[in-house]
């Protein structure tokens, strides 16, 4: 092989793990911020809402900062070998990664499908014969403002408004839902997703904060991706038969996501004061409303969670604050 096609294949391993370090580092600062800064689209959120996301609590983008930047740090020592097997691992975690998205949690993350096709990109140019390059701290010095380049395109990129879409109708549940004189506000949720609990973090410090009389209204839509969903949706339903709902919805939004198992769900039923032998006997019918919950939401087009209708607003996502919150819920009662 040529010194040319080397030096191209070397910089284009360079190049991958200095684009896949920025994908991580934006994803990363999306995972760690209490709303998306990057990519808050339906599909980003949706992946990082996924039970995939944290592995052993750990966020993905965590890893991927740490892999690349291994990755950067090897381009400038003499570990052919070692670069190899680390990249080919990277490519292989990569091509895992996009599976998962394309055949189990079936939505599409933007920095992901940055992030994930430059392991395979960086595997191809180590095993085509990149080389090691010489250590210098101007080398070096350019990557800082390379790495800030690809970050600011990178949010430049996920940031852009998506194409109006015609603005869907108020579902029929929602109007029947409201009360005169009362903001009436229906939550969909999920009881496991951690952009449901964020959100609902934000929802009990807005009602803390309004003097206006609001009426919470839950439909249930547990996500496929969280294992423990559907028994806390099915534990809520059931407490919500005896007038419990709120009660148990906060202690199911409070407890950890593993601990929300058939019997966990059935302890925080007696916690807040269920009568367990009707909440046993309420079991076998909860799947009904269930069932009849979800297909609501899927008619309404609600396909990402988590989503309010406040009054008739609708409200998807994590990006709107406490303080819109509350400017939501105080314009809903003047429009009411």
């Amino acid at each position: 092989m040529n010194v040319r096609a080397i030096r191209i294949i070397t910089f284009g391993a360079v190049a991958a793990a200095m684009v896949g370090l920025g994908a991580s580092v934006a994803s990363m600062v999306d995972d760690l911020g209490q709303a998306a800064t990057f990519c808050a689209e339906t599909g980003c959120e949706t992946v990082r809402s996924s039970a995939w996301a944290r592995p052993l609590g750990i966020p993905m983008s965590l890893l991927g900062v740490a892999f690349y930047g291994a990755m950067l740090v090897l381009v400038f020592i003499d570990r052919p070998r070692l670069r190899k097997w680390l990249a080919v691992a990277g490519a292989l975690w990569g091509l895992w990664l996009i599976a998962l998205q394309a055949f189990v949690i079936g939505a599409w993350c933007k920095l992901c499908l940055v992030g994930d096709p430059a392991a395979v990109v960086l595997a191809v140019c180590m095993l085509a014969g990149a080389r090691t390059v010489r250590f210098g701290w101007r080398r070096l010095g350019l990557l800082v403002p390379g790495l800030a380049a690809i970050v600011v395109g990178l949010a430049a990129w996920t940031s852009r408004p998506a194409p109006a879409e015609p603005e869907l109708p108020t579902p029929a549940f929602v109007t029947q839902a409201q009360v005169p004189g009362v903001v009436t506000i229906v939550e969909v949720v999920d009881f496991e997703c951690p952009h449901c609990r964020e959100m609902q973090r934000r929802l009990d410090a807005a009602l803390a904060r309004t003097k206006v009389p609001v009426k919470l209204v839950r439909k249930m839509m547990p996500l496929p991706m969280h294992h423990h969903a559907v028994p806390a949706a099915l534990a809520w339903c059931c407490a919500e038969a005896q007038g419990k709902g709120d009660a148990m919805a906060r202690a199911l939004f409070a407890a950890e996501p593993s601990e929300l198992t058939a019997y966990g769900c059935q302890q925080l039923a007696e916690q807040v004061g269920c009568d367990l032998e009707r909440y046993h006997k309420d079991i076998p019918a909860a799947p009904q409303r269930l069932a009849s919950d979800i297909a609501d939401a899927k008619a309404a087009g609600i396909h990402g969670l988590p989503t309010l209708f406040i009054g008739t607003l609708r409200v998807t996502g994590t990006a709107m604050t406490t303080n819109q919150l509350v400017t939501a819920i105080e314009q809903a009662a003047v429009e009411r």
